[in-house]
């Protein structure tokens, strides 16, 4: 139900007796904004089928726009007139909102092109780094001049089309720099080689943007762990993509089987897939759940959730850091979470989010360099701060479900991956 609060709108989460649910989630954001991305780069038509339909695509729709590609909705299909790699300069620059995929998947884009294209976004996203995208695309003929903050937005890239050549990366905090350079490699004047010299994080997404530039006609070698080799030449050809559900967004709703005893099914989750976010049902094996596919989708049921200390590296999979800490502080025992420093340049640094707010439903947690250590039990209802950060909102409506009395603070932010949530988490009742 949702209301006015004291310093705003907020929804109230009462506690679920009900103990099944079915559940089908939006398309994913991953593989739709990369979909996207590439669609836009072909020459022809495109269609893509159940893309998600939310604040991120909407923003990285009309990015795209600017560049040139045409994007028509039809239902829950997008349909992209894509550009064959002729990247137009928009005078009046580009606004990604808040979207961190957007600016470094569309800054790759804007390489091929010629001239000055500048992007801006919200404040948070003028915290939010891109040196090392910057650092390559500038081996490779462009050139970035930061406005603010050195190695953030706002900035200008300056292009004069793309080079191509070697591409080395150190240590990231994002392997969206990697997809980049990946997505816009066809369109480069030589062959682009990829070389990881470094660390990188949320590493299953890059398997993603490979399988999606294939799924567009362009083959990618994949000679060994750290590189890949993309042909010029060979451009992109229009198709037909269908988006599988969100990981992501499932984690949510699949959360409820160890939380509240329940059997949930997502009809829309393939058992066998890409998106990184899947960890998340290995996770739920740890923490006593039957894993089971159902038809296209899978099924968990919940079991008693297991004692003692339990460790998880999150570093492939930051994203479903929010969800695990919810289910972690219910049950009895230590949980440390790790490898999630970059959980902090994310929507909200959501570390330090997720340790305030957990603490206020009387749970024992502290945040390391890395990640936080949360000692579970009991956990109550409370008012929940959001940071205008969905994934935030989305994994306390969770624990809620099994408390009750949770109160979510601007309720609205979950329009940026998910604006059906508060519904959908409503027809479970």
């Amino acid at each position: 139900m949702e209301s006015e609060g004291r310093m705003g709108p907020t929804f109230k989460v009462e506690k679920w007796q009900k103990r099944e649910a079915t559940v089908t989630v939006p398309g994913s954001k991953s593989y739709t904004q990369r979909a996207l991305v590439i669609a836009s780069l072909a020459a022809g038509t495109s269609v893509i089928r159940d893309a998600l339909l939310s604040e991120d695509t909407f923003v990285l729709m009309e990015a795209l726009g600017r560049l040139g590609a045409v994007i028509e909705r039809r239902g829950n299909d997008l349909v992209v007139t894509g550009t064959a790699g002729a990247v137009a300069c928009p005078p009046s620059g580009i606004d990604v909102g808040n979207n961190g995929t957007a600016l470094r998947l569309v800054m790759g884009v804007a390489a091929l092109g010629r001239g000055p294209f500048r992007f801006r976004g919200t404040q948070r996203l003028h915290q939010r780094p891109v040196a090392p995208l910057a650092v390559v695309l500038a081996g490779m003929g462009a050139v970035v001049r930061y406005e603010g903050k050195e190695g953030c937005p706002p900035l200008t890239l300056e292009a004069a089309g793309l080079e191509g050549g070697r591409a080395v990366f150190g240590d990231l905090d994002s392997s969206q720099y990697v997809s980049a350079v990946m997505i816009a490699a066809p369109y480069a004047r030589r062959d682009v080689e990829i070389e990881l010299a470094g660390s990188v994080t949320s590493r299953p997404y890059l398997a993603m943007t490979k399988g999606v530039m294939e799924a567009f006609g362009v083959r990618v070698s994949h000679p060994d762990p750290r590189s890949w080799l993309i042909p010029a030449g060979r451009p992109y050809r229009p198709g037909v993509f269908a988006v599988e559900g969100d990981a992501s967004s499932a984690s949510y709703f699949l959360a409820l089987a160890p939380l509240c005893g329940a059997a949930v099914v997502v009809t829309n989750l393939p058992p066998r897939t890409l998106q990184g976010d899947a960890a998340f049902l290995g996770h739920l094996g740890r923490l006593g759940c039957r894993v089971e596919a159902e038809g296209g989708g899978v099924a968990v049921i919940g079991g008693p959730l297991p004692g003692g200390e339990m460790v998880f590296d999150m570093g492939d999979t930051p994203d479903l850091v929010p969800t695990l800490a919810v289910v972690a502080a219910c049950r009895e025992g230590r949980t440390v979470i790790e490898n999630a420093a970059h959980l902090r340049i994310k929507e909200s640094d959501r570390l330090k989010a997720l340790a305030t707010e957990l603490k206020k439903t009387g749970v024992s947690v502290w945040e390391t360099p890395d990640g936080l250590v949360i000692e579970g039990g009991r956990p109550h209802g409370a008012e929940i701060e959001t940071y205008d950060d969905h994934r935030i909102a989305m994994s306390f409506a969770a624990l809620g479900m099994a408390t009750g009395s949770m109160v979510i603070r601007d309720p609205s932010c979950v329009a940026k991956s998910f604006p059906s949530f508060w519904e959908t988490l409503g027809g479970l009742r």
